[in-house]
């Protein structure tokens, strides 16, 4: 394996967890188990992998692949039967038919009285070939695995199932810790790979925070001199995690491929990703948006007012995604023959054009986390009519999506060489006129890369961009 970087808070909480298995207490139910949730790539399985790696004791880990029920059943025993747990002869020459043998038996095989860890990873998989596993999972917890000192990791990459599964009409519900993985953020970028600010947002741009990619980032290397070596090699993570977390989200789904597609290239309205589809019946394009959606790969947003609008617009949620899909995906073939230099060339000729809008959700998102914003800011968003006129970077409010009370309106300019202006403060005071709720006593912000010679505005640099993620 390589280096294992981050997920410090992670660790500790699975550390605490476990610890609290260990001692056993004052109940005859020591065991607990935990729903750990997160987008696919994230580094759920390694975080899991590192944390049974630490804590040395008897382990069984399996991972589920979208097959149908028998096949599952079979891998599953098959892995049991090579653990290293107490009990794993039990499963020589075993065929479980139903998840209540495979799991009873696994109960048996486990130390009785002495602490382990079971993982089940790619849990949405196995819901998938069995509507009924959450009841059995849930029976199966209450009546057996909970009296023993075992800790059980339910690991999903299908944000809306996971999320699902904890509810309170559901058969799990209050079952499980709930565990939230996200990528590693700037603040973790900037001092994990020893980078400026500046440079650690566009890492994250680039990886989404995704551990196997940064871990391809040479310590304090540059934006282009890691770009260089990624993306001319074809086996970097980098160029096939995009196509990886595809092929494992949508199979046989074409049509939100055809969509991903599209918002990769820079679409963002229902009416150009229409058009962008060539031709799709309303009906499809509309449930393969529902689709992206639910499953948190695509945010949508209106525009932040008091005043109520139907102009919404969509953004990919993974950067790394909206990175690959730009630039990596449509050129697979030229990366795959040795040509890795022509996509280098086109992503030096369209890189600040698309990290000018690349950046935008991030900007929002650090502000969101960032303390001394004005007073009853209790959303962060945008604002843009559908001719574009005027179309606002940041815009703060009370409340969304419809605000009572507007407490700020920004610009975002990301350029190295070029500050924030008096220019640019004269577009954004024009601007700011046309803001629903907005007046000349709404206070304005300055996101700039480059600094800022303006006066009589507040300026927020990369650093503390950055620093909000701390």
């Amino acid at each position: 394996m390589g280096r294992f970087i981050g997920r410090r808070n992670e660790l500790e909480k699975l550390t605490k967890l476990f610890r609290r298995v260990a001692a056993g207490g004052r109940t005859d139910r020591p065991g607990r188990a935990v729903l750990m949730r997160g987008r696919r790539r994230v580094g759920k399985s390694r975080l899991a992998e590192e944390f049974v790696s630490r804590m040395r004791v008897p382990s069984f880990f399996f991972t589920a692949a979208r097959e149908p029920l028998e096949e599952q059943l079979r891998v599953f025993v098959a892995d049991a039967a090579l653990s290293g747990l107490p009990g794993s002869q039990l499963f020589a020459d075993v065929r479980a038919t139903s998840w209540d043998s495979a799991l009873s038996l696994l109960v048996r095989a486990l130390p009785q009285d002495s602490p382990s860890i079971v993982v089940i990873d790619e849990l949405p998989y196995m819901i998938e070939s069995d509507p009924h596993l959450e009841g059995r999972l849930q029976r199966w917890l209450d009546r057996e695995l909970s009296r023993l000192p075992v800790l059980l990791i339910l690991i999903g990459s299908d944000l809306s199932v996971m999320e699902a599964i904890n509810q309170y009409d559901r058969p799990f519900h209050m079952r499980a810790t709930e565990m939230v993985v996200s990528p590693l953020t700037p603040h973790d970028i900037k001092h994990m790979l020893g980078l400026d600010a500046a440079t650690a947002i566009d890492a994250h741009l680039v990886t989404g925070g995704l551990p196997l990619t940064c871990e391809e980032w040479p310590s304090g290397a540059s934006l282009w001199d890691y770009l260089e070596e990624a993306v001319t090699d074809s086996s970097s993570a980098l160029v096939i995690s995009g196509e990886r977390t595809l092929a494992a989200e949508f199979p046989a789904d074409a049509h939100a491929r055809v969509l991903l597609k599209a918002l990769g290239a820079g679409e963002r309205s229902y009416s150009s990703l229409e058009r962008a589809s060539g031709g799709m019946p309303g009906t499809t394009l509309q449930r393969a948006l529902q689709i992206l959606i639910e499953k948190r790969v695509v945010v949508p947003e209106l525009p932040l007012s008091t005043r109520p609008s139907r102009e919404r617009r969509y953004h990919l949620a993974d950067p790394h995604l909206r990175f690959w899909l730009a630039f990596i995906g449509p050129h697979m073939a030229e990366i795959e023959r040795g040509r890795g230099d022509l996509v280098m060339r086109r992503l030096r000729q369209s890189w600040t054009a698309w990290r000018g809008m690349a950046v935008e959700p991030l900007v929002r998102e650090s502000l969101r986390r960032m303390d001394g914003m004005p007073e009853e800011t209790g959303a962060i968003g945008s604002y843009w009519t559908r001719s574009n006129n005027p179309q606002i970077d940041l815009v703060g409010a009370d409340r969304e999506p419809v605000a009572k009370r507007i407490t700020m309106a920004g610009s975002i300019k990301w350029l190295e060489d070029r500050p924030f202006d008096d220019h640019d403060l004269a577009e954004l005071i024009v601007h700011r006129s046309k803001l629903p709720g907005a007046d000349t006593a709404t206070p304005m912000i300055a996101v700039s890369r480059g600094g800022c010679t303006a006066q009589g505005i507040r300026h927020i640099s990369p650093d503390e961009l950055v620093d909000a993620w701390a």
